[in-house]
């Protein structure tokens, strides 16, 4: 598996994971600056997790609950469904970690729009759905976005709880951060050095992007 090849991997990876952790991204941090409810403080925690935690342990969680003998595990190997070890898995490793970065950009974009004209439009008959998709959620866009972008470079340098639970399979898990450590591990460094410039460049964009759409928001 050449550079290219484990770097558009790694790509289309981070793009799934994306996909998979905006919407209860975006829900959830919705809930967490518009509502007041019992366990607030627990799913704030929770969320916040992946980022305190070592990823390594991150992925032993995952891998614990995913394997065969994991209680969604055994459920999934009922079904035909196997993650631990497939790009699955690598998938879900880059949302788990990606997930926190996503839901406190967008909540801070939520906070920001003025409750005034949700009320407004719920006293005129609109429906919290429609209050949502109409009011706060173009009013946030440029943050969710910024949100998505970051989680989206998160997931792209994902590594710990990768590795943990998808391993460093040539061709099917290798991302371009597992491809780094392997081929340092054995003294390919010039391959090491040649994927470590393609994900400083990658990365660089996708922050960039993300400090664009930023500072449209506060503009």
């Amino acid at each position: 598996m050449d550079a290219w090849q484990i770097a558009w991997f790694t790509i289309a990876c981070a793009g799934l994971a994306t996909l998979l952790m905006v919407p209860p991204g975006v829900l959830v941090a919705w809930l967490l600056a518009r509502r007041q409810f019992p366990g607030r403080a627990l799913i704030e925690a929770l969320v916040s997790l992946p980022l305190v935690l070592p990823p390594v342990a991150t992925g032993l969680v995952l891998l614990m609950l995913l394997g065969r003998r994991g209680a969604v595990g055994r459920v999934l190997e009922r079904l035909g469904i196997e993650v631990v070890f497939t790009w699955k898995a690598v998938v879900l490793a880059m949302a788990i970690m990606g997930f926190p970065l996503l839901v406190r950009t967008a909540r801070a974009g939520f906070e920001q729009v003025n409750e005034r004209y949700e009320r407004v439009a719920a006293t005129l008959g609109a429906r919290p759905m429609r209050v949502f998709m109409t009011i706060s959620l173009p009013l946030a866009w440029p943050s969710v976005l910024a949100g998505a972008v970051l989680g989206f470079a998160r997931a792209l340098g994902e590594f710990g709880a990768t590795i943990v639970v998808a391993g460093s399979i040539p061709g099917q898990t290798r991302t371009l951060a597992v491809a780094i450590y392997s081929f340092t591990e054995t003294g390919q460094d010039t391959q090491a050095l040649t994927l470590v410039l393609m994900s400083v460049a990658i990365a660089f964009v996708a922050l960039w992007a993300a400090n664009r759409l930023a500072s449209r928001r506060a503009a």
